[in-house]
């Protein structure tokens, strides 16, 4: 299967080729053509599966062939609702690189920021709105945005916008938006008030699921240490000395945990920042951008922060503390390894982490590799994960250890240096 297989237009098809996409990722080759079709859609698909592209391509399709729709100055024909500032930008660069060859106008609005020049582009009109709720609802009572002639409706990361309280926004906001209209939906997972809201706002949609929460992308190489938790900070430097890491998205389960991990590694002259809830919009999209080009080598995220981030090219992830949740592991590495490229995780257990681990490897459904030869090996490791099993009732069999020289950056058999004496 191509692009060219799902019937898109030639402007499409050539910026898609200047992309250098050649073979559409399984919920773009689902979803363009229900969405082509003119079709709700209800799409159960996790970030890093190409989504953003599975609906912004045949928006732009649909909204290039029907320039009827146009009402005077420019109207607003498509609006996109996603929760964060971060994510709101990465959809607005997908429209401008996929829509460079059409006619169409989009603009990003979101909070934190004056909004002064978002009240600009919109003032002298735009086809595709995405937009973060709050802001959004402060510019429709203001005025500055009219959402009468609205065909195509997307609600994208439904279950984020109810963890972060944006629940009732949308709500509102849907309220202001014509009841005739095309509703494309998206959400990681289903919870029972994501599942009534897709009923409420869908008109007899097509499903589309992939990447079901309990698998991991077997482009993803996944490897565990067994580690002592104050040897971690001294393992963490250890391994991100090694200047074939290009780059490492790094994961603490708390706020202080993600600005301690980064302070330790700025003393080792590791170049690091974090985004985390306490960070300013400001401070997160300036930290995400010197990662993405490079100016930092680490990043450190909490998970709410680091959902819907989309990192071209992220060589490798590293859970320094393991998730109580073991979905959130598959949503962690899942950063890597993404639209089909190969990607390495890394994660580190201590003694207290051994039942998330049990859960985790439970729900995927295998057992991590681990790598022994390394120099800060938990001694006794299997032993401790062997009698957690049993005393759980399980089976009593212990992780596989037999990939002590797991491969490192892909290379084969590279070794994490001597053990400790």
């Amino acid at each position: 299967m191509s692009f060219e297989n799902l019937n898109l237009i030639e402007p499409i098809l050539k910026a898609l080729k200047t992309e250098g996409y050649t073979t559409p990722t399984p919920i773009q080759e689902q979803s363009i053509p229900i969405i082509l079709d003119r079709k709700d859609l209800l799409g159960c698909a996790q970030t890093g599966t190409g989504k953003t592209a599975a609906f912004a391509i045949p928006i732009l399709q649909i909204l290039e062939g029907g320039k009827i729709y146009d009402q005077g100055p420019r109207a607003i024909k498509c609006l996109i609702l996603t929760p964060t500032r971060e994510l709101a930008i990465q959809i607005g660069e997908s429209f401008t690189a996929y829509g460079r060859h059409t006619g169409m106008k989009h603009t990003v609005i979101f909070g934190g920021v004056s909004q002064g020049s978002q009240v600009s582009a919109l003032k002298s009109g735009v086809d595709i709105l995405i937009a973060t709720p709050g802001r959004l609802l402060d510019l429709i009572n203001q005025k500055f945005v009219q959402l009468h002639y609205l065909k195509i409706f997307v609600l994208d990361e439904a279950d984020r916008m109810l963890d972060m309280g944006f629940i009732h926004d949308v709500k509102k906001i849907i309220t202001k938006i014509p009841q005739k209209r095309q509703t494309l939906f998206f959400s990681a997972t289903m919870p029972d008030e994501i599942q009534k809201l897709a009923n409420t706002i869908l008109v007899n949609p097509e499903k589309v699921e992939v990447t079901p929460a309990s698998s991991t992308a077997d482009t993803i190489d996944q490897s565990l240490f067994f580690v002592e938790k104050n040897d971690k900070k001294k393992l963490l430097i250890h391994i991100l000395n090694d200047k074939s890491i290009k780059s490492a998205l790094i994961f603490s389960r708390t706020k202080h945990g993600a600005d301690k991990i980064t302070k330790d590694l700025v003393k080792a002259g590791i170049k690091t920042e974090a985004i985390h809830g306490n960070k300013s919009q400001n401070a997160r999209q300036k930290a995400l951008s010197n990662f993405k080009s490079g100016q930092i080598k680490a990043l450190i995220a909490t998970d709410i922060a680091a959902r819907g981030i989309d990192i071209d090219e992220l060589s490798h992830v590293i859970n320094f503390e393991l998730p109580n949740i073991p979905e959130t592991y598959v949503h962690r590495i899942g950063r890597t390894g993404r639209a089909g490229s190969s990607g390495i995780a890394y994660s580190f257990c201590d003694e207290e982490e051994m039942e998330y681990l049990k859960d985790i490897q439970k729900l995927i459904g295998k057992e991590i590799p681990i790598i022994e030869d390394q120099p800060y090996h938990m001694r006794g490791a299997s032993f401790i994960m062997s009698k957690s099993t049993k005393k759980k009732g399980g089976s009593g069999k212990k992780p596989n250890s037999s990939s002590g020289n797991a491969p490192m950056s892909g290379s084969p058999n590279r070794r994490f240096g001597n053990k400790r004496r």
